[in-house]
């Protein structure tokens, strides 16, 4: 079993000023214009140790009132995002410090930009709000129950209500986005998709896709499985992967979920794609080669280069 207390764990994002201007209603969906708290992240140009390329913004120490704290939020923009009039789809990725940027990342990152950064010429473009975690909360956050075996869990759903009441408004607010369900995503890996499974089916109205990648199914004593049986069936679109480096425990796991999401209507290759990477692992290295089949399932854009093979079901 992976020890989740310290996966994931980057450094807690730093403040550019202890009480940043807060973006201003209306003054960002324009093209070419952003509110004054809106700064671009340092990218490869910026020294050695940054990896970010493509266009990237950082808004320093956004505060939640659900949670009682603050942290950075990211913001990937599409290559024609400056070219253009168009609206995207917005994906929310937590553990977000992963994502773009080695400098900050726990070990490897997860290659999000140089991903769309290659695929945006097969149409596969989107914005993409990382969401770092904090730390110690990161256990808290990323589980609606609480876990005896680590004393944590337990913030889930304020951690959700963070993202759909103060963070959505807000990107909808200051980027071109599509607002609606159908183009409104959530993703993360391990704990990360065990609240992004969570969250679709528990905020159906908010989100139309979901990546749940190597997700932490044990956490909260698998109370994962009777909720999403309970739940009605939610339109929409569901990655769901693992490798078969991660443990017998962990395939078996993912497998009964796959059989419940089965049984509850979703099928393969329509609303539901299920991957098993023969010798993947859990870290992020595994995740950035499976992301980008990942991008093309959850947002309907055909893959014109053939992937890897990959195995639909586990041995």
């Amino acid at each position: 079993m992976t020890d989740e207390t310290t996966h994931g764990m980057g450094a807690e994002p730093r403040a550019e000023s202890e009480h940043p201007p807060q973006p201003r209603a209306g003054d960002g969906g324009a093209h070419g214009s952003w509110t004054g708290a809106w700064k671009d992240y340092p990218g490869e140009a910026d020294g050695p140790e940054h990896t970010v390329v493509g266009t990237m913004k950082v808004l320093a120490q956004l505060e939640s009132p659900q949670l009682g704290n603050r942290r950075d939020i990211l913001v990937y923009l599409p290559p024609s995002y400056d070219r253009s009039q168009r609206r995207y789809p917005v994906i929310y990725m937590h553990d977000g410090q992963n994502l773009f940027d080695r400098a900050t990342s726990f070990g490897e990152e997860w290659e999000v930009d140089q991903t769309l950064e290659q695929a945006a010429g097969e149409g596969l473009e989107a914005i993409v709000v990382g969401i770092p975690n904090l730390g110690k909360e990161r256990l808290n956050e990323y589980s609606p129950w609480h876990d005896r075996r680590h004393d944590q869990g337990g913030k889930g759903e304020a951690y959700l209500e963070f993202i759909v009441d103060t963070l959505k408004p807000i990107i909808d607010r200051d980027f071109r986005t599509m607002p609606g369900r159908e183009s409104t995503g959530i993703a993360g890996s391990s704990m990360g998709g065990l609240i992004s499974l969570y969250a679709f089916f528990k905020h159906p109205r908010v989100f139309g896709f979901a990546g749940v990648m190597s997700p932490a199914l044990w956490f909260g004593g698998r109370s994962i499985y009777p909720f999403v049986k309970e739940r009605p069936f939610v339109p929409g679109r569901i990655y769901l992967d693992v490798g078969t480096s991660e443990g017998s425990e962990e395939l078996h796991d993912v497998r009964r979920l796959k059989e419940i999401l089965t049984q509850k209507g979703y099928k393969t290759g329509r609303d539901l794609l299920y991957v098993v990477e023969m010798g993947g692992q859990h870290n992020e290295r595994a995740w950035a080669r499976r992301m980008r089949r990942e991008l093309h399932f959850l947002l309907g854009i055909p893959q014109r280069v053939t992937p890897p093979v990959w195995q639909a079901d586990p041995l």
